[in-house]
């Protein structure tokens, strides 16, 4: 039987996380850096990355940020590079990096034919690429020593499209088969100890989709997110301290005998068919 004590003991090991200094990525870092992990936060500025790696060493935790764009190869073998220079070997990889550009979404002043390329791609690249991207980078390592654990963070539009952001969905459905083919080519080429996961957040208020969920001035929410919470069973908004629970499972010894899944977070949404 397993030692209750330890099964989600993930206390020394090494993480990092792409996305670190966003809403969910931070709270994800602190979260893991609370269970004694060891934590490079990276973000797409020196800043804000540096910020949540100084507010985990306030708390007790050992951190560093590093300045990272997740679409560019050449950044992320830096990043990996300072990563090991700090900690030495990767255990954890969580792939938080992600979000949506106006410029990708159809409004009533953009329809679906006036999309630009220039805007898909981006929106393509920084969900998708910047997700493979990452495990090709910090994955290398884990393949070499034949041990570690992958967490992708995706989305409810891995598992179904949610209306006007076409690419984001394309993205982040994506990223649920990309889960599923890694999981099993890393267990079947490199050991059954490396572990690759995904979650599908519900939906979160974050800066990003603050003004397409509520009304800022009126403290209101807009029909998109009156529509949300319509069609969320516990009939609320996700607080980034809800992935934290479900992030140390996947990490932990506790899912020793799971890979290849995507596990929702959110409130039952995905669970209900709007009857």
């Amino acid at each position: 039987m397993p030692n209750h004590h330890t099964l989600f003991d993930v206390q020394g090991q090494v993480a990092v996380i792409t996305g670190g200094s966003g809403v969910l990525g931070r709270t994800m870092a602190l979260g893991l850096a609370q269970a004694g992990v060891k934590v490079v936060v990276i973000g797409r500025h020196a800043e804000t990355a540096a910020k949540v790696a100084e507010e985990i060493g306030a708390a007790g935790g050992e951190a560093i940020g590093i300045a990272c764009d997740v679409t560019a190869r050449a950044a992320l073998e830096r990043a990996l590079e300072q990563s090991i220079a700090a900690f030495g070997s990767i255990d954890i990889l969580v792939n938080a990096a992600g979000g949506n550009l106006p410029q990708a979404v159809t409004s009533p002043e953009r329809s679906f034919f006036d999309l630009t390329e220039q805007a898909i791609d981006e929106a393509i690249r920084l969900n998708f690429t910047g997700t493979l991207q990452a495990c090709q980078v910090f994955g290398r390592g884990m393949a070499e020593r034949g041990k570690g654990c992958i967490v992708n963070v995706a989305s409810m539009a891995s598992l179904r499209p949610l209306t006007r952001t076409v690419a984001y969905n394309a993205a982040k459905a994506a990223i649920g088969n990309f889960t599923q083919w890694l999981a099993v080519h890393m267990a079947q080429e490199y050991g059954s100890h490396i572990r690759v996961n995904a979650m599908a957040p519900g939906f979160f208020l974050t800066e990003q989709n603050r003004a397409l969920l509520t009304n800022v001035e009126a403290g209101t929410l807009t029909p998109r997110g009156q529509t949300i919470i319509d069609h969320t069973p516990m009939r609320r908004l996700g607080a980034p301290e809800d992935l934290v629970g479900t992030l140390l499972w996947l990490v932990s010894p506790a899912s020793a005998f799971v890979t290849g899944i995507m596990i929702p977070v959110d409130g039952g949404f995905s669970a209900f068919s709007g009857v």
